[in-house]
């Protein structure tokens, strides 16, 4: 079993030849449960992107959602928050695409909103922002986060990070794949904090499947990595 606990579901605004997200496409690479978040949602508007996933989540037991939170619009996200019911396992905050850095007070709020719903969240980070995240998670009693690329080219931060609070995990795709670099990760964090992601369908799977089997993962580190701890993180 392979879960992919870093997808999305629809089209991007530029041409993707992997943009149709397709259990097809999960079959290829034998991914056999994914956690998504609405592309709408994410880089435009995030009720309207996590209703259209919902209709998508409904009657499959395959793929699981993320709600997709604005740390602008605090207000949509608590709402989105109590009404989306279902096969909803996780929240996604992209700082980015919402112009709220990891060490603002906003994203800070959103942070504690999924908390209270008792959610984890995947939150985009790069370079030495998830040092930032590791903070927030533990000044945040409960919260639980998901360092999305693990830092990118920051993986180094990343090590600190996770070493730092035992809530954060790491979540290891990148559009680049230096040599090594998942390898020294796995060898200075506990392995219960490492999770499987691909960016699909932003990234074509293949990417974060390489870097991966580069790292030489054996036995029970390799399980966790590729299902057994986000089973326990999200209770799929």
């Amino acid at each position: 079993m392979i879960i992919d606990v870093h997808a999305h579901w629809g089209p991007w605004f530029f041409t993707m030849d992997v943009a149709a997200a397709s259990l097809a496409t999960m079959d290829r690479y034998g991914i056999g449960k994914a956690i998504v978040s609405a592309t709408e949602a994410v880089i435009y508007d995030a009720p309207a992107g996590n209703r259209a996933l919902a209709g998508v989540l409904d009657g499959q037991d395959r793929l699981y959602g993320y709600v997709t939170v604005n740390p602008r619009r605090l207000g949509e996200a608590a709402r989105d928050l109590r009404e989306l019911t279902g096969p909803w396992v996780g929240v996604k905050i992209h700082t980015d695409y919402t112009g709220s850095p990891v060490t603002s007070p906003r994203l800070r709020a959103a942070l504690e909103l999924a908390a209270e719903a008792g959610l984890p969240a995947l939150v985009h980070t790069w370079g030495a922002s998830v040092l930032d995240l590791a903070q927030v998670c533990l000044d945040v009693p409960g919260l639980r986060v998901v360092a999305g690329h693990m830092g990118a080219d920051g993986h180094r931060h990343a090590i600190e990070a996770a070493n730092a609070c035992d809530r954060l995990y790491l979540e290891p795709c990148w559009s680049h794949a230096p040599a090594g670099r998942i390898a020294e990760v796995v060898a200075a964090v506990p392995d219960r904090q490492l999770l499987f992601g691909t960016d699909a369908t932003l990234i074509d799977p293949s990417s974060a499947f390489g870097a991966v089997a580069a790292a030489g993962l054996t036995g029970e580190t390799a399980e966790r990595v590729a299902w057994r701890n986000a089973v326990e993180l999200f209770g799929i």
